[in-house]
């Protein structure tokens, strides 16, 4: 640890260099100032000590992360896609009571992540979709009926940019009807059901730290548990299949590989830098929440002001960490969207789609002819075809920045 003359030395230095950094070419982007003055002291120190692999600050990270979601277990990995890597392979494995088996259906919606999907067909199970809810672009938990369930053995949730469904809901029908439940909280760290936080509701609940996110360590994941069972299971994976750290009677330089396994383990460097942002979530999450209020409240003032567009508003049972803001466009197809959503990055305003859009469409859902059927997923379609959004500050957005965002925004009127 630096002394109290060399951090406040080491501060100067910082903070010095980052008034000379080139400021974002965006004026809007999806996310400003990413790392404070803290976040880069904490790194260097990690640096200095020459012990930036996985060790004490990463346990620190975990327990401090269980602790606030009111999860038993947390293992900090290297991304939120490598989490959810680990709760899939778990599912699977040999040492897992009541594991799932090659060509095991699971439930997943059509509006979701690359890796929230593939990792399970890697485990080779066999995907099921369903369409999302059009007001919370999440799983539409009403099309969960008796065929459905008793037809699938696992249902991955995505909780999209800190939205989520009826989670409580869905997990007491996996719950009834044994029905493995992984929750995708990727986008939704912070957010709650009901006075609970998401992700604790299943069996795993997976996040990630990347740099647009709640909170970024660069890259970064957490996966969540409350079985022993599975924890030593998602220990052993995350480090090569090995029981070190498990098994306490080993010798620390002896290798002992009790399973399968994959190297997906974090760095103390980003655990640091991710411990000091977490300290900082309910700040960031109150700063962004008035963010959001301030953009809609001022294009609904806005004289240009038709209904352009619809907002996404929260279940009313969830009480929302937001990092963007999504928006439906009302009288725009696809096509004139995405003129108008690169007219927008165009003049410094960020944007990017609603996840990966209907995953049906992807190139890779052709390939591997997961649609064969064809079938129409309606909302996940529309909100496609009409959807984006722009990102949220962690500062407080300035009446220049919000004057000029606004005014961009109404420039919908030259698309239609």
């Amino acid at each position: 640890m630096l002394n109290k003359n060399e951090t406040l030395f080491l501060k100067k230095i910082i903070e010095k260099y980052s008034q000379d950094i080139k400021p974002s070419t965006f004026i809007h982007p999806l996310h400003n100032n990413a790392f404070s003055t803290d976040d880069i002291l904490r790194g260097t120190e990690v640096l200095l000590s020459q012990k930036i692999t996985m060790s004490s600050i990463t346990e620190e990270f975990e327990y401090r992360f269980a602790k606030f979601i009111g999860s038993k277990y947390a293992l900090m990995v290297n991304s939120g896609s490598s989490a959810n890597l680990l709760a899939s392979f778990a599912l699977i494995n040999p040492k897992k009571k009541n594991r799932l088996k090659r060509g095991d259906k699971f439930l997943i919606p059509a509006i979701c992540w690359s890796t929230s999907l593939w990792p399970l067909m890697q485990c080779g199970l066999s995907p099921k979709f369903i369409d999302v809810n059009k007001d919370n672009f999440c799983l539409d938990d009403e099309l969960l009926n008796k065929k459905i369930l008793k037809e699938i053995k696992a249902i991955v949730t995505i909780h999209i940019l800190g939205n989520s469904s009826n989670i409580s809901k869905i997990a007491s029908l996996a719950k009834k009807n044994n029905i493995y439940l992984i929750e995708d909280t990727c986008e939704a760290l912070g957010s709650k059901y009901n006075s609970k936080y998401l992700g604790t509701f299943g069996d795993f609940g997976t996040y990630s730290f990347y740099y647009s996110h709640q909170i970024t360590s660069g890259e970064g994941g957490m996966i969540t548990c409350n079985s022993k069972e599975d924890y030593n299971l998602i220990y052993s994976l995350r480090s090569h299949g090995w029981d070190r750290g498990l098994n306490k009677s080993k010798k620390k330089n002896q290798f002992n590989f009790i399973n399968s396994g994959f190297n997906v383990r974090p760095m103390d460097l980003t655990a640091a830098i991710g411990l000091s942002q977490f300290k900082r979530l309910d700040k960031m999450m109150k700063i962004r929440s008035d963010n959001r209020n301030t953009i809609i409240n001022k294009l609904k003032r806005s004289n240009l002001w038709k209904n352009q567009y619809s907002f996404f508003y929260p279940n009313k049972s969830v009480t929302p960490s937001w990092f963007g803001l999504p928006i439906i466009i009302n009288n725009l197809n696809k096509e004139k969207k995405e003129k108008f959503m690169n007219y927008l990055n165009s003049k410094g305003v960020e944007t990017r789609p609603i996840l990966s859009g209907n995953f049906l469409n992807q190139p890779s859902a052709k390939l591997y002819k997961l649609n064969k059927k064809n079938i129409k997923f309606t909302n996940s379609q529309k909100i496609e075809d009409t959807g984006f959004f722009i990102g949220l500050p962690t500062e407080k957005i300035v009446d220049k920045n919000l004057d000029y965002l606004t005014k961009k925004l109404m420039d919908i009127e030259k698309f239609q």
